[in-house]
């Protein structure tokens, strides 16, 4: 096919239309697709063919449009996921069997995914999980695992959607048709076509002193309408999240404290900033220190402070020491974990514009109200004047809670008043986002005869990066949590955050705690050896039950479910040992392991008030809308905190409106974050619909037992055989509304560390099975069984999908992923599960039931990734012999171990 185009232009067939669209022949397909066709479903996440989510179909073959030379495309057909669910029978199948599947949770790997998925089914080719994963395995997912994908497209011929359903059905994401037909909107979708660009200049040293040239006459030969330096912040240069540590500049002032920290900043047109000269700043490099050995002589990251330590966090109860000493046995080892990369899809990106005296930015965050504060104290602004609109977000897992792209539109849009927009680049995203903390921990485990744990002492030092970020909330968390849900009578926990010259440590998923379970599973593998019991009994003797105090002293009387987790993994437990026994008989070259660790995680913030809050109404013409403003990265809160609002009004889930969130129409949900929008903005939204149901059954003087049906500009109660109308009166905002806030009961640690810092845990066990080349030091998974105390499943279908994501995610930090400042600033050097890494993982739902929680639901998202780490390393060592203590164990460190084991030849 051929079609002419004008010089400067290409011509191309893009879902089955003819256009004609202004090129460079030599630019990438992608950005001529999303910036000159406007084809915003084709995702950018790493423009070097990587991570596969710009894949679109070039004449019916899927390529990576980043890799492809929009002139390559002259004539050709070009077809995009928006494209083939609007007009193909079989992708709209498969979309729909994506819903019904859960398999889009962020959705941002979504069109990559499902126009690879559409080019097999055309092919032709019997679907087998082989053939699916071969087709599919040019794509990178962060959130999914991976499992619910290949099950969808597996099922691509069925039409039948989900039912709907209250609390406990799993229903579609309710926000997942828009992910699945290519509509969804996320940070770099949303920039106006009329925006100017911002590019940021970072240091390219770990640790540097500048200075700067001619900036104006810089920015007059350059074409440029502005240049911003730390000079041009209104307000405070420095944010942070935790009160008391906002110590990062948005701009360096003098000095630069890790690779990649912003200087200053350039704004222009797209052209201005492709033909721009070198920036006119000069560099000095200055000694640095990348780890904490050595920091306590560094020279001080910040001033104020007497040392580079950021904090410290402490736990003690009874007497460790003196229990340690008449302990009938005792296991003791070192351990330690390096930077994890969060590898969200999705690089950070961000628009702003100002309006009037007010500023408004679209970004992907996971804390609009927070990202509103940081922004009012750098621009000088009162909350009011600053609006956050947040985007889709893909992927988040942490590190899109603190500030990062959004400062910089922000302050540009306020200086120019006109439209700004950035979005990061793969390298700059790596670069510059927060990590999980790098750990070293020392650990020692007592146990009496009987094999009772009698004592523990920890000791875990976590390199925290040039600035806090959540450094503070790791230190206050991992000392808490290293003793496992086990019942630890006697118990003392250290931590230290130090700052080194590194990107800062943030949150990721589990804010310290896989760290101290890579320590604490392993030793209790050994004791469990020594003992000579059975590690799955060993971990069953000890664990708390209710009524038992934890490490803090708080008590359960209810819902601490880990007793169940173990003996519901029991039966497979005995089956993968079986059977590892006898394939280990038989075959010399590879062995097979059967690992289990448990985890648990304390839902929200510790000790401190955790609110969050939701507003409803119903409108005179009867439309029932939701002001939901708790974000939803992927893991459903949209759908969980519907399904329990509908559950307390007592309406369908399809009768909903959902609006926000935005922090000008929704109230504060709090931050995506701790596992904790299922329990808190779950109560809060329960407590909204109960409060919201209450108003009706008033009006219309009808008892609690009725039901509610809202009809056009009314509704009708029905009441034991009779109805009742109620009439909504014309009204400019709702003619019935309810806000209920919730905030959970926890109380201020003491010196010691003893209080109740969380009003629910969650707790987990995971048994991991795998086979081990022992000459080559490979590891091969295959299968994880994962049972998770949920309290209640508000949504099953989201549970699984929560579980099969951590488990991957667990299974990078144990096998493959550790990011070295200046080295893997990539995602070819820097390596994530693919979709051939993840094996079968079989879900057990296990609901206690919980206390406080909503229907009795617990919060989940940091618990799937806890065990599973230390699981494969327990099935590591049972399959060889020998233990990994430093992660991650890539191949020849698991050969190094198995020589100094002594097992390998």
């Amino acid at each position: 096919m051929s079609l002419d185009a004008p010089q400067g232009h290409i011509g191309f067939t893009l879902n089955g239309s003819e256009i004609t669209v202004p090129a460079d022949p030599t630019a990438r397909l992608s950005e001529v697709l999303r910036e000159s066709a406007g084809a915003r479903d084709v995702k950018v996440g790493c423009n070097a063919g990587d991570c596969g989510a710009c894949t679109v179909l070039l004449d019916g073959a899927p390529v990576c449009a980043c890799m492809i030379a929009a002139g390559q495309a002259q004539g050709c057909e070009i077809e995009t996921q928006a494209g083939l669910v609007a007009g193909d029978r079989d992708a709209e199948r498969l979309a729909q069997s994506f819903q019904r599947h859960q398999a889009a949770q962020c959705g941002i790997c979504t069109p990559g995914m499902m126009v690879s998925a559409v080019a097999l089914l055309r092919s032709g080719e019997d679907l087998t999980e082989e053939s699916v994963s071969d087709a599919l395995g040019g794509v990178l997912c962060r959130c999914t695992g991976y499992r619910k994908i290949i099950a969808a497209v597996l099922d691509a011929s069925t039409a039948a959607p989900l039912a709907e359903g209250g609390v406990g059905a799993p229903i579609a994401r309710l926000d997942g048709w828009q992910k699945v037909n290519g509509s969804e909107r996320f940070g770099d979708d949303v920039a106006p076509a009329d925006a100017l660009t911002v590019q940021v200049i970072r240091s390219p040293f770990h640790r540097a002193s500048f200075s700067f040239g001619d900036l104006e006459t810089f920015r007059e030969e350059n074409a440029l309408e502005l240049i911003l330096t730390s000079a041009d912040i209104p307000g405070e240069n420095r944010f942070g999240v935790i009160p008391g540590f906002e110590d990062q500049p948005v701009f360096a002032e003098g000095e630069t404290r890790f690779k990649g920290e912003a200087v200053a900043a350039v704004v222009g047109t797209p052209e201005a900033l492709a033909g721009m000269e070198p920036f006119p700043v000069a560099w000095e490099e200055l000694a640095s220190v990348l780890t904490p050995e050595g920091a306590d002589t560094a020279v001080l990251l910040h001033g104020d402070r007497a040392d580079n330590v950021m904090c410290r966090g402490y736990v003690a109860r009874g007497n460790a020491a003196e229990a340690m000493s008449k302990a009938a046995h005792v296991v003791s080892g070192e351990f330690s974990t390096g930077f994890i990369e969060h590898g969200y899809i999705e690089p950070e990106a961000a628009s702003a514009r100002r309006v009037g005296d007010r500023i408004e930015v679209q970004c992907c965050t996971q804390a609009p109200f927070m990202n509103r504060d940081g922004i009012a104290g750098i621009m000088g602004l009162a909350l009011e004047q600053v609006r956050i609109l947040p985007t889709a977000t893909g992927g988040g897992f942490g590190s899109k809670l603190d500030l990062t792209a959004q400062p910089y539109v922000a302050l540009a849009a306020w200086v120019l008043n006109r439209p700004v927009r950035i979005a990061y680049t793969r390298t700059e995203s790596i670069a510059t986002s927060t990590k999980r903390h790098p750990s070293q921990v020392h650990m020692e485990v007592g146990a009496d005869a009987e094999g009772r744990i009698s004592a523990v002492r920890f000791d875990g030092v976590f390199n925290t990066g040039a600035y806090a970020s959540w450094g503070p909330t790791v230190a206050n968390r991992v000392p808490i949590h290293a003793s496992g849900p086990y019942k630890t009578p006697n118990y003392e926990a250290k931590s230290a955050g130090i700052h080194t010259n590194t990107a800062p440590a943030g949150a990721f998923r589990g804010f310290g705690v896989p760290q101290s379970a890579v320590a604490q599973e392993q030793l209790y593998d050994l004791l469990a050896e020594k003992l000579g019991m059975d590690r799955l009994d060993f971990r069953r003797l000890n664990c708390l039950g209710n009524g038992d105090p934890t490490v803090t002293g708080q008590v359960f009387e209810a819902g601490m479910g880990i007793d169940a987790c173990f003996d519901a993994l029991k039966p497979h437990w005995d089956k993968a040992l079986a059977e590892a026994e006898t394939f280990n008989a038989s075959n010399k070259a590879r062995k097979r392991g059967v690992g289990i660790a448990a985890g648990w995680y304390g839902c929200g913030n510790t000790s401190i008030s955790n609110p969050s809050t939701i507003r409803a109404g119903i409108t005179p013409e009867g439309t029932l809308c939701l002001h939901q403003g708790a974000v939803d990265i992927g893991q459903g809160a949209n759908t969980v905190i519907t399904q329990i609002f509908a559950e307390a009004l007592g309406v369908p889930v399809g009768q909903i409106t959902i609006l926000g969130p935005d922090t000008d129409i929704t109230p504060d949900a709090g931050k995506t974050s701790a596992s904790r929008q299922t329990y808190i903005s779950g109560n809060a939204a329960r407590l909204c619909g109960a409060a919201l149901r209450a108003k009706i059954l008033r009006q219309g003087n009808v008892s609690e037992a009725a039901t509610i049906t809202l009809e056009d500009g009314g509704i009708t109660l029905s009441d034991a055989g009779t109805k009742v109308r109620v009439l909504l009166e014309p009204s400019e905002g709702y003619a019935i509304e309810a806000v209920e806030s919730y905030d959970p009961p926890t109380t201020p640690l003491d010196e010691n560390g003893q209080g109740d810092p969380y009003a629910v845990f969650g707790t987990a066990a995971q048994i991991c099975e795998l086979e081990v080349d022992m000459a080559l030091g490979t590891v091969k998974l295959l299968r994880i069984v994962a049972a998770h105390d949920v309290g209640r499943a508000i949504n099953p279908l989201l549970v699984e999908g929560q579980i099969e994501g951590g488990v991957a995610q667990g299974i990078g930090l144990a096998l493959m992923e550790e990011f070295l400042p200046g080295r893997t600033e990539n995602l070819h050097d820097y390596l994530i599960p693919t979709i051939g890494d993840v094996p079968p993982i079989e879900s057990l739902i296990i609901e206690s039931g919980d206390a406080h929680g909503p229907y009795g639901a617990k919060g989940l998202g940091e618990h799937c990734l806890i065990p599973t780490a230390p699981a494969v390393l327990n099935a590591i060592a049972h399959a060889t012999g020998a233990r990994v203590h430093h992660l991650p164990a890539t191949p020849d460190t698991v050969r190094v171990a198995i020589l100094a084991s002594g097992k390998g030849a």
